[in-house]
């Protein structure tokens, strides 16, 4: 797979997540391509389609011009809302996913962005699924 499969997903969904998120109330199903996270962790087949192989393909991601620039957007946006309850903003599971998906792009970089969303929603912890299956591959 290819990092293709993101770009008319991210084109369709980018500004009404950026406004879910200014919002801090996710209400549509953008999350799968918009915070992805680590192949292997969801078992529907859209979590299949938009999970992410492994850290060559995080670095991969966040190197693309469109879809970093993206990601890190929405990460400044999340940064920049005064609750730090994810659950409130994105509801669960997707709470969780956010904490896989910034525990993914923390550790596929030296970026500290990813590293404060999760210091600001997840009193800095890892999602240790996700460090279990970066340390199995």
């Amino acid at each position: 797979m290819t990092l293709a499969r993101f770009n008319a997903p991210q084109h369709q969904y980018f500004k009404l997540a950026m406004t879910e998120l200014k919002t801090q109330k996710k209400r549509s199903h953008w999350m799968w391509f918009m915070f992805p996270q680590l192949r292997g962790l969801g078992k529907s087949q859209t979590a299949y389609l938009y999970g992410i192989a492994d850290l060559n393909e995080a670095k991969a991601f966040l190197a693309d011009p469109y879809l970093g620039n993206n990601l890190r957007q929405l990460c400044e946006v999340l940064l920049q809302v005064p609750t730090n309850n994810a659950k409130m903003i994105f509801g669960f599971p997707d709470d969780l996913k956010l904490k896989s998906s910034m525990t993914l792009f923390a550790k596929a970089s030296n970026e500290p962005i990813f590293q404060a969303v999760l210091d600001k929603f997840f009193h800095g912890t890892y999602d240790q699924k996700t460090l279990e299956l970066l340390k199995n591959m």
